[in-house]
């Protein structure tokens, strides 16, 4: 074992009294030591029920014959970090969480580590470190929240507030019930109630094999999370004793899986990215991008739920959640791989024992899916030569091509100010640049204004186009993560109002309407911005991050390549 380097033998005794101060036996430090990362809070909703979690994980691992020692992560909330300062740090966050555990796992030499997470950069970033590691690991999420009152004929979320103001706004609903909303969307913790990117990468840690089947989608107060929580505790230390590493869990035909279960359900578009930073730490040689391109040609959407659909994340665990996507799709999958229980992917599921009735108005076969694209589109063009992403899962089958004359903002915040104000117009595609990982610096989502535009009944009339992200709440006619980026001198650094911009989904091409020779002239003419940040962690990252393409990982070489 790894802790048996600084655990065992008389040149250790000084490390075994460090634990001993803290009340360890010569009986816990015989056995294999297990980290818990746990990123508990009660800043986050989706982070509160953690340490209730981890009581049941130490169970788990107690009872295998393993020593649970716990340390603390950050865990920001995108949803209280949204649309001001703070969303600049939240993907950054991702690499901080991959970067802190690495440094506890390796300071301290834990044989295994149970990632205990919750939330949109917390999963991934626990993903990337044990892909890091590659020792032992399990994932552990808190599960989603419980949906709120019904708004707009769905049961609401949190996201039901920007709708609400833009519907205030629009002279649709009256202040009073605007405010009343804030003590009904959210009644009680988790993760937001939607395929939003926390649960899309709760539901693709099950599928890359990282968590127990059936974890991804138990809402956070279930017992029966608790239950999952105790058996990963279980499964921890059985990894540990068969010496079943992170990389051998998560490689290419793995990471191909959680593709194409993403694009089965119409997850989050942050997905993208995610992945493809995950696999870069797990050194694979694949590029996610272009597999979510190429399956996404041939990878039906067998799921529908909020917000593409009035389904919530506990309708889609009764439903049969993710073991009934794989089963469902399983002849597309790679079926074979090894998971966290020790078994195969195949096995997981021929296993599985539901508890509920299916539901086929939630998860389709195959034969008869929801449409027969995946819910993922990457676009490029001359607007984005490497990658534009979309979700055609989320955008009305109407507007899946959408020509409109650019109304260019370099800001967020100027964009939000003028939805709210009227001065964006049906047939106005908005161009919202400066806000991708160098730019932002961290590609801050522009949820609440596409959250605004649907509130304000715009989203079949208007499209919304940037180099930052979405939420995966978001649903109308929209393109992020447009590379290069503006502040890299990016053909979107020089659109200007007035300019024709067409957004063509199923042929999955974002277009101005410029020669080539015009862009080459506007390019020559522009100058780069004034870095936004010039001290702290976010002038690091914005040297350092990679393009959106590339995942927006931070990456040493010199040339970011």
């Amino acid at each position: 074992m790894r802790s048996s380097k600084i655990l065992s033998g008389i040149d250790n005794g000084f490390s075994r009294s460090l634990y001993k101060s803290m009340g360890f036996s010569n009986d816990d430090l015989e056995r294999p030591i297990i980290g818990i990362a746990n990123s508990w809070n009660n800043i986050s909703p989706g982070h509160f029920n953690l340490n209730q979690l981890s009581e049941q994980v130490k169970k788990g691992i107690y009872r295998s014959g393993g020593t649970a020692v716990e340390f603390g992560v950050i865990g920001a909330c995108d949803g209280i970090a949204q649309g001001h300062k703070g969303m600049h740090y939240i993907l950054p966050s991702r690499e901080v969480i991959c970067s802190s555990i690495e440094i506890m796992v390796e300071a301290h030499q834990l044989d295994a580590i149970v990632l205990l997470a919750s939330c949109d950069k917390v999963v991934p970033g626990m993903l990337m470190a044990a892909a890091r590691l590659d020792i032992p690991a399990i994932l552990v999420n808190g599960g989603p929240m419980a949906g709120g009152v019904v708004f707009d004929e769905r049961k609401s979320d949190s996201t039901s507030m920007s709708e609400a103001l833009g519907m205030y706004r629009a002279g649709k609903i009256t202040k009073e019930k605007c405010l009343l909303l804030e003590d009904l969307v959210c009644p009680s913790c988790g993760s937001c109630a939607f395929l939003g990117t926390a649960n899309t990468m709760g539901c693709l840690s099950e599928a890359l094999g990282m968590s127990l089947p059936g974890a991804g989608l138990i809402p956070a107060t279930h017992s029966d999370r608790l239950r999952i929580a105790y058996e990963s505790g279980i499964a921890i230390v059985n990894l540990t004793k068969n010496n079943i590493t992170a990389k051998q869990i998560i490689n290419k035909e793995s990471v191909e899986n959680a593709v194409k279960v993403c694009l089965g359900i119409s997850g989050s578009t942050n997905a993208v990215l995610h992945l493809t930073a995950i696999a870069y730490e797990a050194g694979l040689n694949m590029n996610v991008l272009e597999d979510f391109d190429e399956f996404s040609q041939k990878t039906p959407q067998v799921a529908k739920v909020n917000p593409a659909a009035k389904w919530d994340m506990e309708d889609f665990w009764m439903a049969g959640g993710i073991p009934r996507v794989i089963e469902r799709m399983m002849p597309l999958l790679n079926k074979d791989v090894l998971t966290c229980t020790g078994k195969t992917l195949e096995e997981n599921v021929k296993n599985y024992q539901y508890k509920f009735p299916e539901n086929n108005e939630i998860i389709k076969t195959l034969e008869n899916p929801f449409g027969f694209l995946g819910g993922i589109a990457v676009l490029k063009g001359n607007l984005a030569p490497k990658t534009g992403v979309s979700k055609p899962g989320a955008i009305d089958p109407s507007v899946y091509k959408f020509s409109g004359k650019a109304i260019v903002f370099d800001s967020e915040e100027e964009a939000e100010k003028a939805i709210l104000n009227g001065e964006v117009k049906p047939g106005h595609v908005v161009v919202i640049r400066y806000e991708g990982p160098k730019g932002g610096p961290g590609m801050r989502e522009m949820f609440k204004a596409m959250k605004y535009l649907y509130g304000m009944g715009l989203t079949k009339n208007i499209a919304l186009v940037t180099d930052g992200r979405f939420s995966g709440t978001n649903n109308g006619c929209f393109v992020g993560h447009v590379s290069p980026e503006a502040a890299e001198g990016g053909p979107i650094a020089i659109v200007e109002d007035g300019d024709l911009i067409t957004i063509d989904v199923n042929n999955r091409r974002l277009e101005i309407d410029l020669s080539d020779e015009e862009i080459k002239e506007r390019l020559s003419k522009w100058q780069p911005p004034k870095p936004k940040f010039t001290k702290g962690y976010l002038s690091i990252y914005s040297k350092l991050a990679s393009s959106a393409a590339e995942g927006a990982v931070v990456k040493l070489h010199a040339n970011n390549q």
